[in-house]
């Protein structure tokens, strides 16, 4: 893969009109206006100029974290003191804990004034808009459920903050190794505190039941890496030894957690990607599998919310090749 820009159009402008972000992908004849919108094309950039950005780096690297980068893990933090906040309730049914949804209440209450507490004045008058993006990357408060699409709301948040500019590209590297490694811990707690189903989990033959963008961007990390190889996810110890570091060694170690029984039969998919030479082709093979896996699939993107932000218009700029 070439190695982009920050793929993202530029700031916008300070009449920029901001509008509640509302669902567009209503049929599976919709497809093909989202896979040719702007906002594929941004998502896909994003991604792909991301992985750039921290190929190589290890989770604990110095790197520059920006007074908003702070305000931000702020807020992730706040999301998540307040689970402490919400117990689980005694309940007959095993999954789907029903104080997730007073969890969420809570979260639709107050997200838009900790989003202003986090971000200069002058970004406020997007608050409204950029805050429904956060809100939808925490799962589904009628199913009690997470999966891929709720990630992607996340990637769709970040992508908002570049567009308006409060995130730069100075603070890329800190947006994958500090805010998106805060927001997955974040999510993993919901999941097991509330006991969340999986979103059109496809089982064994699946990466994980709920995450992919850590598993593209923890591969990009150990692109070139001297010793450690894919075959090493495989092997527990190393996995352990290596998960501080590694956000792909984290997902399996998280995986190794709650999943028993042989790694080879809960997570096909994953041991077969083991057996590939060199992380360079794992990356590459996890971008054609998401491109194929979630950003084709309606059932996913029929829930996407598109604004001023996240266009459903015609692109402008093709998405990078992969």
């Amino acid at each position: 893969m070439a190695s982009p820009a920050l793929a993202i159009r530029q700031p916008l402008s300070p009449d920029h009109e901001y509008v509640r972000p509302a669902k567009a992908v209503r049929s599976v004849m919709d497809m093909d206006r989202w896979q040719h919108s702007q906002a594929y094309s941004d998502l896909m950039g994003f991604l792909v100029a991301m992985n750039e950005k921290v190929k190589g780096a290890k989770l604990g690297d110095d790197c520059h974290v920006s007074p908003v980068t702070e305000g931000l893990l702020k807020v992730l933090e706040k999301m998540d003191q307040w689970i402490d906040e919400t117990p689980p309730i005694d309940q007959p049914q095993r999954f789907g804990n029903k104080a997730f949804r007073i969890w969420f209440a809570k979260l639709q209450e107050n997200i838009e004034e900790e989003l202003r507490n986090a971000l200069p004045a002058n970004f406020h008058r997007a608050v409204a808009e950029v805050s429904t993006y956060l809100v939808e990357s925490v799962g589904n408060s009628t199913r009690i459920d997470y999966g891929t699409g709720h990630e992607a709301a996340f990637i769709m948040f970040l992508v908002c903050l570049y567009k308006i500019g409060v995130l730069e590209e100075g603070d890329s590297k800190a947006t994958v190794l500090k805010i998106f490694v805060r927001y997955l811990d974040l999510v993993r707690k919901l999941q097991v505190t509330y006991r969340m189903e999986p979103a059109g989990s496809h089982g064994v033959w699946s990466l994980d039941d709920f995450q992919f963008v850590p598993f593209i961007w923890g591969s990009a990390q150990l692109v070139g890496h001297p010793s450690i190889l894919p075959y090493h996810f495989t092997e527990p110890k190393q996995v352990d030894e290596t998960s501080k570091d590694y956000m792909l060694m984290g997902c399996i170690q998280y995986i190794n957690k709650v999943k028993t029984g042989l790694f080879a039969e809960h997570s096909n998919q994953l041991y077969h990607i083991s057996g590939v030479a060199s992380w360079s082709k794992v990356n590459s093979g996890f971008f054609k599998m998401y491109k194929v896996e979630v950003l084709s699939k309606f059932p996913v993107i029929q829930h996407v919310l598109f604004g001023s932000l996240i266009t459903i218009d015609k692109a402008t700029t093709p998405p990078p090749r992969i």
